[in-house]
């Protein structure tokens, strides 16, 4: 039995509470990439730190996804979702609002900015964790992947517009009072979430107390006991390995080996975004077009197709003009088949383990990283930066295969969901 990928409009798919998530999603990332601007503006500008403390900031703000997204994941399904995403923008704000306060003061030091960013870093964690497995219950199932589409769609202009936004602000005003537009923004994001009404189904309590470990346990054996989540999962940890070899040293390449203006980077960048934009738009249209597996195997497909322009490319407008619109097709399609595979894991996720689920995708990608720049960089001490583009580009051939070889390579049509009712908490049994 499945269910149509074709989506039909229905009165919840304009609902106010799905209105309320999308513009609190907008709220929270535009004000997180003006911040993604300042504070390193701040650590470099304000506190002159050395290229090891900008690391140490870097690596600091990544940490809690390898660390904190597994319990994140199991709070998120043994609780209701909507106050833990208030908490988390609450913490957010009130963290961020400690930076321009002590540089007005002038006590801020880099210290302080290594405490802010670790607390981003987890409720940045604890509020995805929850609003990822909330929106299943505020969108029925047939509508999910116009939904997650709405949702990509207006996160990738909030990220582009508060971006561009953070630079503007730190020309105006410095850097240290831009981190209290991102300060505000998580308010406003608090605020439209304590708004949405929606009831979450209710929760069974256990007779008994149990540890969180035994939660994550759970959700790690139910993940991989579900092939097609598992798989998909694996190619999205494996494709991250990949991109995170590249992403080392993309920026590089093109500004000091193809002599890429910091202009030409922008236009760049800013092409792709548009790319972003259009598969977010598209991905519902594409998947009832041409099925949801395919959909989901061409966006893996193109990325390590995307790269062969990137390594032939030499100084000069065309080979810019070339890499700008190979990377629009390489983002459209990542971003239609990312709408489609997370449409196909929340559809296919038992209600009581969606958070879990969403937390061991976000694990293995994000955990993976740190160890792909390491690679990287040995890599490039021995072969060069362009031979560990080229390796990083193979290695995306490795989640294509693991894709061709499951189930997903032949599904047109959505499998039909679990259903939402008569499933036990993930806290419910004895301990």
């Amino acid at each position: 039995m499945t269910a149509p990928t074709e989506l039909a409009k229905a009165p919840r798919w304009t609902s106010r509470a799905l209105r309320l998530l999308v513009a609190s999603e907008c709220a929270s990332l535009s004000g997180s990439a003006v911040s993604a601007v300042a504070i390193p503006a701040l650590a470099v500008l304000v506190l002159h730190a050395s290229t090891l403390q900008i690391a140490v900031l870097a690596v600091l703000g990544q940490l809690p996804n390898a660390i904190v997204a597994l319990p994140a994941g199991a709070l998120s399904d043994r609780h209701r979702k909507r106050p833990q995403m208030i908490g988390a923008d609450i913490a957010a704000a009130l963290a961020l609002a400690t930076i321009p306060a002590a540089a007005v003061a002038g006590v801020l030091t880099i210290g302080q900015l290594y405490a802010v960013a670790v607390v981003l870093g987890i409720a940045k964690i604890v509020h995805s964790a929850a609003s990822i497995s909330y929106l299943p219950v505020l969108v029925e199932s047939h509508h999910l992947q116009r939904a997650n589409g709405r949702l990509g769609a207006a996160s990738s202009v909030a990220d582009s517009l508060g971006s561009n936004l953070g630079a503007a602000l730190i020309a105006a005003v410095g850097a240290a009072r831009s981190v209290i537009v991102d300060a505000l923004s998580h308010l406003v994001s608090a605020f439209l979430v304590w708004r949405i009404r929606t009831p979450e189904p209710a929760t069974v309590r256990p007779q008994g107390r149990r540890s969180l470990a035994r939660d994550i346990r759970e959700g790690l054996h139910y993940v991989a006991g579900q092939p097609t989540i598992r798989t998909v999962i694996a190619a999205l940890s494996t494709l991250s390995f990949g991109l995170a070899i590249m992403n080392t040293y993309w920026a590089y390449y093109l500004l000091a080996v193809l002599a890429v203006t910091p202009t030409a980077f922008g236009v760049i960048m800013g092409i792709g975004g548009v790319g972003s934009l259009a598969g977010a738009l598209l991905a519902p249209k594409i998947a009832s077009r041409i099925g949801i597996g395919p959909t989901i195997i061409i966006g893996f497909a193109v990325s390590p197709l995307a790269q062969v322009p990137l390594l032939l490319a030499g100084p000069g407008l065309r080979w810019q003009a070339a890499l700008g619109l190979t990377l629009a097709a390489q983002l459209f399609w990542a971003t239609a088949s990312g709408t489609s595979q997370r449409f196909l894991r929340q559809t296919i996720c038992e209600p009581g383990f969606q958070g879990r689920m969403q937390a061991a995708s976000t694990t293995m990608t994000a955990g993976i990283r740190p160890l792909a720049a390491t690679a990287a960089g040995a890599l490039a001490l021995y072969l060069g930066v362009r031979a560990t583009l080229a390796i990083g580009a193979l290695f995306q051939l490795v989640p294509v295969a693991l894709l061709l070889l499951s189930p997903v390579r032949t599904m047109r049509d959505m499998p039909a969901p679990p259903p939402r009712t008569a499933l036990p908490s993930a806290r419910e049994g004895s301990p």
